[in-house]
């Protein structure tokens, strides 16, 4: 068992550290450099298991950044480095066949032996101890004897696992097979290629890291790598099998390998990067997938970081601290970027019945890193070609492109999604609902949803929550969908602006406090009953315990839908969408976590579909034949045991099946311990997953802020709507703003009459001098 990890003894602030680095890879040695050079004084010492030229991969990518950093902090490394680079700004995807070539994109690289070959020699000139073909004592031993341990000892670090309990990690196996080969020759862009194949869908990723040699990393879905039968071959045959299936791509080319077995590619996360004198640094710290650069990049990052703080901080414990507080957002950013790309590649499969330029745009956006905007600065010919593809008229952004389902023809794409307000009483909508859902009606958006409206007194949220139960609630909602539809050119109306309710019913997440007085919480007094599709609280020990719906229970709350259905009609809404998300009644039906009745509303996902099928049917044969209907669905509950990305394909085929127009796709909000992976748009690939596996319309929401988000979602093909809530809370006017940003004047956004003289941003002081008018020498 390992020894405890040592905190720092006082040292006067004179004192010269004594350093040990464990791990000789780029991200070690750079650090020992750059402390050296700090402070020459240092006595620094990296320990290396392998010899100085063993190495495994080939080329290392660098980004304009990190080098800006390399330079400023070690010009002589930078210089060395500028003297190998292969640079190039190309990215070839080759998808059927058919090459698309998209420019601008700046990368520079160079083979990883002549990286460590650099940072070796910059050591020895430096006075670091470079101890090779040595096994470094555990962290524990080395921190007794050393100021500062620097565990650089990788993705497979026996640090991190030693001390798991302090670090505490999660490692994440990933599912697809990768092989790290080289190919003798240099393309003359990335390289991005696909093979379909008998077994499966299998990628290349391919480029140039020397004059005459290139990395090539051939990939594929795990069930696609044993139905292909590389599990029971060797690296050569591995790699003569890659270079047949990829005869095209190398020109007939053999690749060659260097100690290059198969593996799964493993996402390293830890609660804590130091503890004591010890800190983990690059791989042994996190891990972002190589299909958005280079593990060596971020591990060249950390060491310049680090160095920084032990330079500028007054102590160890402050400089640790300073490093993982500076480092923790860019890697989380970085992290969230890779797993989306890491996703895409997984899920190739699903992608390659799209268009050419449609799937390369794709592939380019994935990381949502490069969006639409950026890329257009990038090569502008290529985006115009897929905007075209899209079907945008000239001068026209893809988001002012309208869009059909059933009978309703939606001016634009962008839809206000639906938010809880919690101000009505007694289910009624007031003047606060008029002057909201108007002002966003006012704002341009194509379609405008209304808060989950409920059926029933019992199926509120909260007091404030809105209903439909009453014909006098159905007159309200008039008042409000009349002033969205009215378009005199001299009234207040927004012309062509559509108005979509959301009908849903609490379920067990019913009879709680306003949202800003305690949300979840019950109410202190005046509860009303619960009902759900079993009996269990949200809160468990806290919430209400519900009762388990039984046949009449049932078929009452069915006819409710059917009920405020008919007075939806009758209102003219637009559209109306089902909810079936979030926890509430419906969704509770859906979720294995909440559902565990033994009926047949129980069990496989056929029988906890029945119910929501049902009342979905119920709504459908009310509901106008010519106004569409979506349902908003959780495709994950973000916690264990809950709904697989699998099945919320097979809940939304269903729905389909059953008449659904759109799928608006959510995730989350199911159980209260849930864990959300939260980031910029971090719900769109579920969306993404079902639009293109399925062939439906979705609605993507979640975190989409950006009109350059909402155009690059719906030219990748991830989304044909998107839904937006906190930015039209923040700005009522956000699609007429990102109309005016994107220079766009055309009838999908236009501005109300009365507010045609605010269509300009207003003219601000004067920030500037006069130039000078005469130069004197």
């Amino acid at each position: 068992m390992a020894g405890p990890l040592t905190v720092p003894g006082t040292r006067t602030a004179t004192a010269p550290l004594k350093v040990a680095v464990i791990g000789g890879g780029p991200g070690g040695l750079y650090a020992a450099v750059l402390l050296k050079r700090l402070d020459p004084r240092r006595e620094i010492t990296v320990f290396e298991r392998n010899a100085p030229d063993d190495t495994f991969g080939f080329g290392v990518v660098l980004s304009d950044e990190t080098l800006g950093g390399i330079e400023h902090a070690d010009p002589t490394v930078h210089a060395a480095l500028q003297g190998e680079f292969v640079r190039w700004d190309d990215i070839d995807i080759v998808h059927r066949g058919r090459t698309l070539t998209s420019g601008g994109h700046g990368f520079a690289a160079l083979g990883r032996r002549r990286l460590l070959e650099i940072l070796h020699e910059r050591c020895e000139s430096l006075g670091v101890r470079l101890r090779f073909r040595t096994q470094a004592p555990s962290a524990a031993e080395l921190a007794a004897g050393h100021d500062l341990v620097i565990a650089a000892d990788g993705v497979n670090s026996r640090t991190r696992e030693a001390h798991a309990g302090i670090f505490r990690p999660t490692v994440t196996t990933e599912r697809c097979r990768y092989i790290w080969l080289a190919a003798d020759f240099a393309f003359d862009a990335f390289r991005f290629e696909i093979a379909e194949t008998e077994h499966g869908v299998m990628q290349l990723h391919g480029y140039p890291y020397a004059p005459d040699a290139s990395t090539v990393i051939v990939e594929m879905r795990e069930e696609v790598w044993l139905a292909a039968g590389f599990d029971t071959l060797d690296e050569r045959q591995s790699t003569e099998r890659c270079a047949k299936i990829f005869a095209d791509a190398l020109g007939g080319r053999a690749l060659r390998a260097n100690t290059s077995p198969w593996t799964a590619f493993r996402t390293v996360v830890n609660e804590r990067w130091s503890h004591g004198n010890t800190v983990l640094i690059g791989d042994a710290a996190h891990t972002a997938h190589f299909s958005i650069g280079s593990g060596t990049k971020l591990a060249v990052e950390d060491a310049l970081a680090l160095a920084a703080c032990v330079d500028e901080q007054p102590d160890l414990q402050a400089a640790l601290a300073a490093y993982e507080s500076e480092r923790r957002p860019v890697v989380a950013s970085t992290q969230r970027a890779a797993a989306a790309s890491l996703r895409w590649f997984e899920e190739l499969a699903t992608y390659t019945d799209q268009p050419a330029r449609q799937f390369a745009f794709g592939l380019l956006t994935r990381s949502r890193r490069v969006t639409h905007d950026n890329l257009r600065l990038r090569d502008a010919a290529f985006t115009g070609a897929v905007e075209e593809d899209f079907g945008c008229p000239p001068g026209t952004p893809p988001m002012f492109t309208p869009f059909r389902l059933r009978g309703l023809t939606l001016r634009n794409r962008v839809v206000v999604s639906p938010m809880d307000m919690y101000v009505a009483g007694d289910g009624m909508p007031g003047d606060f609902h008029l002057v909201h859902l108007g002002a966003r009606a006012l704002g341009g958006a194509g379609l405008v949803m209304t808060e989950m409206v409920c059926v029933s007194p019992e199926g509120r949220i909260t007091p404030g929550c809105t209903g439909l139960w009453t014909d006098e609630q159905g007159a309200a909602w008039r008042r409000v969908t009349d002033f969205v539809h009215n378009s005199a050119p001299t009234g207040g109306g927004s012309p062509g602006a559509a108005i979509g309710i959301q009908l849903g019913h609490s379920g067990r997440k019913g009879s709680t406090r306003l949202m800003w007085e305690g949300m979840d919480q019950p109410l202190p007094d005046a509860n009303w009953p619960l009902s759900a599709a079993s009996a269990l609280p949200y809160l468990p020990g806290v919430s209400q315990v519900p009762r388990t719906l039984d046949r009449a229970g049932l078929d009452a709350i069915r006819e409710q839908f059917a009920s405020a259905t008919r007075r939806a009609a009758d209102a003219g809404f637009d559209l109306l969408e089902l909810h079936c998300a979030h926890g509430y009644l419906l969704s509770g039906f859906l979720s294995p976590l909440t559902n565990t009745r033994t009926d047949a509303y129980g069990g496989d996902l056929a029988g906890r579909l029945r119910f929501p099928l049902e009342v979905f049917d119920a709504v459908r044969e009310v509901w106008p034949a010519d106004r569409p209907m979506t349902v908003r669905t959780s495709a994950t509950d973000w916690a264990e045991g809950g709904t697989t990305g699998e099945e919320a394909v097979e809940i939304a085929r269903a729905f389909v099946a059953h008449g659904a127009d759109a799928i608006d796709v959510s995730t989350g909000q199911v159980v209260s311990d849930e864990r959300p992976e939260f980031g910029r748009s971090y719900q769109t690939p579920y969306a993404d997953r079902i639009r293109n596996t399925l062939g439906v319309p979705v609605i993507a929401v979640g975190a989409i802020s950006s009109w350059d988000d909402v155009n690059s979602l719906l030219l990748a093909g991830r989304a044909d709507l998107c839904a937006l809530a906190r930015p039209h809370l923040y700005d009522p006017h956000w699609t007429l703003h990102a109309a005016a940003d994107q220079a766009y004047t055309g009838p999908a956004a236009p501005w109300p009459p009365p507010y045609r003289a605010g269509s300009r941003p207003p003219p601000t002081g004067r920030t500037d001098g006069p130039k000078p008018r005469l130069t004197l020498s």
